[in-house]
């Protein structure tokens, strides 16, 4: 019988920012292919809504509270899933913050600073807390939400933008050093996707109009067709994938 190169039986996935949008997608399609998935956010409340429907659909999850942006927080999560589970075999980074669109110049130190903690500190020691136990089991992988503005900066989103290219090279730096432990790293940079965090250009009709006539496919992407990458890269589909970044943007950049 040949092998399910998406089966995920068996296998712990943590999924930040997996309350809506991309990471409830990718949540619930790891679990559909088989994972244990840890569905982590700010707010619990959130958290547990969408690991009861997963379990409702037949899924595996439990939903844990986890604000990438407070170490405390960090620390917590990965004591519980060692606890728990007493291993990681997936984590997707993918809560991110943009609390500031407008001009760069007008950047203030609190969205400054905001956006700097979870996107590239909170992105840092969640990947290295990860890390260390998947370097302890054998192996893992790490895949983070980035995005196309990591590669050309979005208008008004400045920070979010130059955040988004430290994202890009911090997972070739994660592959390239720990890619000897058998823990890969890659990337995904969706393009202009619907989801509440994309609400500034996605509701504002001059600017979304502008994006889309940008877009080769002339449309937005739903949360759902960036789950389906997410799967790839994080299961053996892709086990000689390691430091790519992977745009999904429908020829956006092309």
């Amino acid at each position: 019988m040949k092998k399910d190169l998406f089966d995920l039986t068996g296998k712990i996935a943590l999924v930040t920012g997996a309350s809506r949008g991309i990471g409830e997608a990718a949540a619930r399609l790891l679990a559909q292919h088989g994972a244990h998935v840890i569905v982590s956010s700010r707010k619990q409340e959130p958290c547990e809504a969408v690991a009861a429907s997963i379990r409702e659909e037949g899924g595996s999850a439990e939903g844990f509270a986890c604000h990438v942006g407070s170490m405390d927080d960090i620390a917590a999560i990965f004591g519980h899933i060692r606890e728990q589970h007493g291993r990681i075999d997936i984590l997707v980074n993918n809560a991110a913050a943009n609390p500031y669109f407008g001009h760069i110049l007008d950047t203030d130190l609190g969205a400054f600073n905001k956006t700097v903690e979870v996107n590239v500190r909170g992105y840092f020691f969640m990947s290295t807390e990860a890390g260390k136990m998947m370097r302890d089991q054998g192996g893992g992988v790490i895949l983070n939400t980035a995005s196309v503005n990591g590669i050309r900066p979005g208008d008004m989103q400045g920070i979010y933008s130059i955040t988004m290219a430290a994202v890009i090279n911090m997972t070739k730096a994660f592959a390239r050093e720990c890619g000897p432990m058998g823990i890969r790293c890659n990337a995904l940079l969706p393009g202009l996707t619907r989801t509440k965090f994309a609400s500034a250009l996605v509701e504002n009709e001059d600017i979304y109009n502008r994006a889309i006539q940008q877009i080769p496919l002339r449309r937005h992407a739903e949360p759902e067709e960036m789950a389906g990458t997410i799967l790839y890269l994080v299961s053996d589909a892709s086990t000689y994938t390691n430091g790519s970044c992977v745009i999904v943007d429908g020829g956006m950049l092309a």
